[in-house]
């Protein structure tokens, strides 16, 4: 779909629900069932803990996940995937097939391009 037909609604949704760290929380959601903030915390530890309680926050209000606040001592919150959520597992598992093939390809594009980049700046420099 051109980017110029895309709808005002997938304008918002899509980059909620497909950046690369936003997948990834929503993909262990799927997979993994109910996590506590915690453990979200240890599967994702490239994510801080304030960027990933803005995406929790994010998800929930798209209806992606939702948040369970237990009165315990200590209390405890629990995060899982809605149905709205789960209709997304497709989609992530292709994502993930595609990284997976295509990781190569992209390793070697990223290093031409640093290659480039590294011969433009020295080149200015000079």
């Amino acid at each position: 779909m051109p980017a110029a037909t895309i709808s005002i609604s997938s304008r918002d949704v899509l980059p909620r629900s497909t950046d690369a760290s936003t997948s990834v929380t929503v993909g262990s959601l799927i997979e993994l069932g109910t996590q506590r903030f915690s453990q979200l915390r240890r599967l994702i530890p490239a994510v801080s803990q304030r960027m990933l309680t803005k995406q929790l926050r994010d998800l929930e209000r798209a209806g992606l996940v939702q948040r369970v606040y237990h009165q315990s001592i200590p209390p405890r919150v629990e995060y899982s995937v809605t149905e709205l959520g789960r209709s997304l597992r497709a989609i992530h598992l292709d994502v993930c097939t595609w990284a997976e093939t295509n990781w190569p390809a992209v390793q070697t594009a990223q290093q031409q391009y640093d290659k480039h980049a590294d011969q433009a700046a020295a080149a200015s420099s000079s």
